[in-house]
């Protein structure tokens, strides 16, 4: 699947920082992880740091995927409402949801401690009202979230304007966000899990599986085989050729970055996550080397030729939105892309085993807008399932909740 277009920040930015070998023999292990992406790798991690012997199996160049598609805005916010979610599911699951995912941001900080070039940056989250009907669910939505411990607080109007310098007739402001550069701390991940001993190998792609009372067999378009206790299925959005009912549905989402912005000109950009409440919505987040990166405009399509051509109008729209909420900033783009991204119905991931496969088989289905909040947490859980304890959010996340 081609999960991209144009020229993404982080490819251009970090380039093929190291080639991982190609699978050339035969493996066994306790647990294959099929994708090379920061999901991947993040599992990968989890598992590795805690005693399982790992085989992570690439198709393409390690993270060259959608996670170097990746706008990587670190959040607890679920694309949906914390009420709308307590409405389907009831409170007690909806704020587990929140306050894991807000917890996630703690262990992704901790995972991306060891490197300093993976710009791993605590920021703040500024949720802004597209229009003045939105204002009523916002004040709800944080009311809500801070009966259950978030830190979040309601901005009225004359707020916005004093201290943004923003025109929006209210908005959410959360202490607890991040931003990370996806692609190098994928690598870093993988890398220090090669020097471990673990097998990492890219270019390989995995053609048939089989399962077993007791493990797992892959074998690759070049005859090799791996033979795995378990496997783990975090391909991204192409983990869904795997899995015959549709659980998900594919969008595309378009972005650019600027070059680097005068330190006068940035303001609270700097330090803080920028979107709103319309869908699709807009989104704004800052780079270490003091760039802006929009995102938004997200569409239905899904074949990459009709994508490839959207790029360039889609950016020029980010651009005129950005400018109708800050008219006196200036801005250069330097790359604009658009990547694949799939949407769940409820806005929630699926982790763990499928009935299709049976028990040996795991997927990690990290999907919508806080991919890698959740690859965070898919990682505990899967560990949990593989060491057969139990795990809080194995009911929410799990292929279970289809069945509610």
């Amino acid at each position: 699947m081609d999960l991209k277009s144009g020229y993404p920040y982080w490819a251009v930015k970090n380039g093929l920082m190291q080639a991982f070998p190609q699978l050339q023999e035969d493996r066994r292990c306790d647990v294959a992880v099929l994708g090379g992406g920061i999901t991947g790798a993040l599992i990968a991690d989890e598992l590795g740091k805690h005693g399982h012997d790992v085989v992570v199996l690439e198709q393409r160049d390690i993270g060259w995927g959608s996670t170097a598609a990746s706008t990587a805005l670190l959040q607890y916010e679920i694309d949906t409402h914390m009420c709308d979610l307590a409405k389907k599911y009831g409170e007690a699951d909806a704020a587990l949801a929140y306050l894991a995912c807000a917890d996630a941001i703690d262990k992704l900080r901790e995972v991306a401690a060891p490197w300093r070039d993976v710009e791993f940056a605590r920021n703040r989250s500024l949720y802004y009202a597209s229009r003045r009907r939105h204002v009523r669910a916002l004040k709800e939505e944080g009311e809500l979230r801070a009966r259950h411990g978030l830190q979040v607080e309601y901005l009225e109007r004359d707020e916005l304007s004093r201290d943004y310098g923003l025109d929006a007739p209210g908005a959410l402001l959360s202490q607890q966000a991040a931003r990370v550069d996806p692609y190098r701390l994928a690598h870093r991940l993988l890398q220090r899990l090669q020097r471990d001993g673990a097998g990492v190998f890219d270019r390989t792609r995995i053609e048939t599986i089989e399962t077993h009372s007791r493990g797992v067999i892959l074998r690759t378009t070049d005859g090799r085989t791996v033979r795995a206790g378990h496997l783990v299925m975090a391909a991204g959005y192409a983990s869904q050729h795997w899995l015959k009912p549709r659980v998900a549905r594919n969008r595309s989402s378009y972005a650019f970055i600027t070059d680097p912005v005068a330190s006068d000109a940035m303001g609270f950009l700097e330090d803080t996550l920028l979107w709103e409440s319309a869908r699709p919505y807009l989104y704004v987040r800052s780079t270490a080397d003091r760039r802006l990166l929009l995102g938004g405009e997200d569409d239905a399509v899904d074949i990459p030729a009709r994508r490839d051509a959207r790029v360039e109008k889609k950016a020029a729209i980010l651009l005129k939105r950005l400018h109708g909420l800050f008219p006196d900033l200036e801005l250069t783009p330097a790359f604009s892309w658009a990547g694949t991204f799939a949407e769940t119905e409820d806005g929630l991931p699926f982790f763990g085993p499928h009935a299709q496969w049976g028990p040996r088989v795991h997927f990690a289905m990290a999907y919508g807008g806080n991919g890698i909040t959740y690859s965070m947490l898919g990682a505990g859980l899967l560990r949990a399932l593989i060491e057969r304890r139990r795990h809080a959010l194995w009911p929410l996340f799990s292929f279970q909740r289809l069945e509610r």
